[in-house]
Parts: C-alpha cells; structure tokens; sequence
C-alpha cells in the first residue's frame, strides 16, 4: 500500500505540520489560486496519511490467535487445518514458538502433481487430463518437506505501513508477528491492513 494508491478525497486531521511540509516540497513562489492550493492539499494529505499511518503499530491490529503446525506435523493435519480455519497460510513453528517457516496453498501447489501447477486451474486440469491423484507426491510428507523457508516475519512494534509495503514487495497475503525473541506472537494479513486504513468520511 503506497499513498499514491490511496483517493485523496478522503478527509483526515491533516495538521499544520502537514500542510508546511507539503508547501515545502512546492518550488518557486506560491501564488494561492485553486490549482496551488490543490496541489498543497494533495501533499499535505499524503504527508498526513504517512503520519497517521505510521503511527499504527503491527501488535494493534494484528491477529492473536493463531494456526499454527510443527515442522514434523502431516500435510494432511496442515490441510484440514487450513481448510478449517479459511486461511491460505499457517506459520510452522518449533517447540519455543520459533517460527522455522510457512506452509502456503501456493507452497501446496508446487508440490502436488507433476510440480508444475502454479495455480489451483492449473492442478485441476492435471487431473482431468487422467494424471492420477495430484496429491500424491506429498501423501505421505510434513510440513518441513514443503514450507517456505526461513520465514518472512515482522517485529509488533513495526509499523502498518511497513507491513502493507512488505505483504506488496513479498507478494504474500500474511506475516508472521514476532517478538524479540523470534517467538511467534500474532500475524498481520492483508485484511488487517486495509481495516486499519482512514475510512471515507473519517475526521
């Protein structure tokens, strides 16, 4: 999520802080007519969205209570788990609650089947062609045979904008949240992200 994404109709508590930074960022003389003062209000919005934004912290908004399986748990457990919960992603941790990795339905796809299947169409079509049972190749294999890993992880005290920017750059749709430690406190999913975004009409 970057603030060029986001429509600057929305009204937020932009401060005068905001709005001399803005100014700043014009060049040469300021000449108040309704163009100028859009452009200041444009800058002056972003600089108040980056604020806001930055002010939320990943352990406000993210989930506690989380899936999670072991390194040594059957990809069948993994599989009902996710399907029970309507997740994509399950962290894997050790026995310290150290996350060691992350089991996808992507991390699913590219081990079922000839390997090849890189999206859900892709593995039904495998097996309409009478390739036999796409799962398998992994019938019999654990987590640890199939997570992504090491993990992509995120400290609680990083802020929401940082966490929007890695699920983007990483093309991920959750993170793990960790303490100092590295142990497993929370995750932060897309949806978190969005519901901690300035909603329309919000002052």
């Amino acid at each position: 999520m970057t603030n060029e994404h986001v429509e600057a109709c929305v009204p937020l508590d932009i401060s005068d802080g905001d709005v001399y930074e803005a100014m700043k960022e014009i060049s040469g003389y300021l000449d108040i007519t309704p163009a100028d003062f859009k452009e200041v209000y444009l800058k002056a919005y972003q600089h108040a969205l980056q604020r806001l934004t930055q002010s939320v912290r990943v352990a406000e908004v993210m989930t506690k209570q989380v899936a999670t399986v072991g390194p040594n748990t059957p990809l069948r457990a993994v599989a009902e788990l996710m399907s029970e919960r309507g997740v994509s992603g399950v962290p894997v941790i050790d026995a310290d609650r150290r996350v060691v990795g992350v089991v996808s339905d992507k991390d699913f796809l590219s081990h079922m089947g000839t390997g090849e299947a890189q999206t859900l169409m892709d593995l039904v079509a495998e097996c309409l062609r009478g390739s036999g049972c796409v799962a398998k190749p992994i019938r019999q294999k654990y987590a640890s045979d199939i997570m992504t890993s090491p993990a992509i992880t995120i400290s609680e005290d990083s802020s929401v904008l940082e966490a929007a920017d890695l699920l983007v750059k990483k093309g991920i749709n959750r993170i793990p949240v960790v303490d100092p430690e590295g142990k497993l406190v929370g995750i932060v999913a897309r949806a978190d992200v969005v519901r901690s975004a300035p909603p329309r009409g919000w002052t």
